[in-house]
């Protein structure tokens, strides 16, 4: 098995709410699992083939399980579904190491907003937080109370004061109020479903917020469709020479995945940085919404999963 990963147990499994579970993972052997810090997240793999990320949503300072929370998505291409499913206590799990992509700043004030089943890595900040002394508030918005993950623990937690929820069904959340009412210094973290993040993007711009005060993870990106005006465009390989016609329609990805080309692969929603690969000649079509603006201008790597090419050609380095 590759040095990287690790064999996990389901220790339990609990239904959190409505389509939403979550899972106690523990290690195989007894040992401690690798450290972990608030906004990381881990690669679970759900299926031969079939690999998803999910938000640690317990202490950091827990090394011995890593507790996920598992949306089932009515339009899963697999990964929710198999969980949901076919993941019972006991089970065995192949999972990678934690990384952190949305890690916590240090802030003399911090805002959480979490949208649906993003409230999972701002579980662990809220953690962080409140173990720390810091001043902080979350803000979980959620379509009822009747899918709202993790409400008891929230609830019974040590910062339950600084936690407020919003339905869409009773009161959601007044976004531009709430942010007329922050101190300038304070750092936003956000996660949640693409609409959700455009929402809080939308908002922050419209009041002016430093950018470099916003921190976000999307949960899940909308499936990718074809642009009208798609054109076909060729992919060519720096290691064998070869060259790959992309029609509009069908990724990167898929093309050389059918050639026989292995490129490592996770999402295929341009979210989790995956696929990056580096760009040696040619311009991309950046798609995905992982890389910042500042790396895709660099125009210098690209997500194969969701991104096509402003030029004829690519030189890959593959």
């Amino acid at each position: 098995m590759n040095a990287d990963l690790l064999t996990v147990r389901v220790e339990r499994r609990d239904n959190e709410a409505e389509g939403i579970c979550s899972y106690e993972l523990v290690s195989a052997d007894g040992t401690p699992l690798p450290a972990f810090t608030a906004g990381a997240h881990i690669d679970v793999h759900v299926a031969p083939g079939l690999v998803r990320q999910y938000s640690l949503c317990n202490p950091p300072h827990e090394r011995h399980r890593y507790v996920i929370g598992v949306l089932r998505d009515p339009a899963s291409r697999g990964g929710s579904q198999a969980m949901h499913e076919q993941i019972r206590a006991g089970a065995a799990l192949t999972i990678s190491a934690p990384r952190n992509h949305f890690p916590l700043v240090n802030a003399p004030r911090s805002v959480l907003l979490a949208g649906g089943i993003g409230i999972t890595p701002l579980l662990a900040m809220a953690e962080t937080l409140s173990s720390q002394g810091a001043q902080f508030a979350l803000h979980y918005c959620t379509r009822s109370p009747e899918r709202t993950a993790f409400r008891d623990r929230l609830l019974s937690a040590p910062y339950a004061a600084q936690v407020r929820f919003h339905h869409d069904s009773v009161q959601p959340l007044d976004l531009p109020a709430l942010l007329a009412g922050l101190e300038r210094d304070t750092h936003i973290y956000f996660c949640g479903p693409a609409g959700f993040i455009d929402h809080v993007k939308a908002s922050a711009a419209a009041a002016g917020w430093p950018p470099e005060q916003l921190h976000l993870e999307y949960f899940g990106a909308a499936a990718a469709v074809p642009i009208d005006g798609d054109q076909p465009f060729e992919v060519k390989l720096k290691s064998s020479g070869k060259c790959y016609t992309i029609p509009p329609g069908v990724t990167v990805l898929r093309v050389l995945n059918d050639a026989g080309v292995f490129v490592p692969a996770s999402c295929e929603q341009g979210v989790c940085g995956t696929c990056l690969t580096r760009v040696l000649d040619g311009v991309p079509d950046h798609r995905d919404l992982y890389l910042t603006e500042a790396e895709q201008a660099a125009n210098d790597i690209f997500a194969p999963c969701c991104s096509r090419s402003k030029t004829a050609s690519l030189l890959l380095d593959l």
